[in-house]
């Protein structure tokens, strides 16, 4: 008889699918192709269908946010003056909220390390 496995990948949030996705594709974090990035990104949520809407709606929140992006990307920009300030991307955001995400996760991590390291010892009092 013929084995097979399913394997389901479980995201605890929207943005721990973002870092799966650009870890998966080793894509630069200052560098986001927001175009290929939300693609994937709503070919997981098509994937997924039978979520929670309360949980759901995160990851549609995100989907949302990226293609934002990617439409503020494509817009024509308005000619610029010599006065004017360079005009920021709009991935910046995005960005930011990834990498403060992936310092939580890192510290998280630790944390989790050191707890496990403790639950070894018994204190008097």
């Amino acid at each position: 008889m013929e084995q097979y496995s399913i394997r389901l990948e479980c995201f605890e949030g929207p943005m721990e699918l973002l870092m799966h996705l650009i870890e998966k594709n080793k894509i630069d974090i200052y560098d986001i192709p927001i175009a290929s990035l939300t693609e994937q990104y709503i070919e997981y949520l098509d994937k997924f269908r039978s979520f929670n809407i309360e949980i759901a709606s995160e990851f549609i929140i995100m989907a949302a946010t990226l293609l934002q992006i990617k439409s503020r990307m494509l817009l024509p920009k308005p000619p610029k003056e010599k006065d004017d300030e360079p005009e920021a991307d709009p991935r910046q955001e995005l960005i930011e909220r990834i990498l403060e995400y992936r310092r939580f996760k890192e510290v998280s991590s630790v944390m989790g390390e050191l707890q496990r390291s403790q639950e070894r010892f018994l204190s008097r009092e």
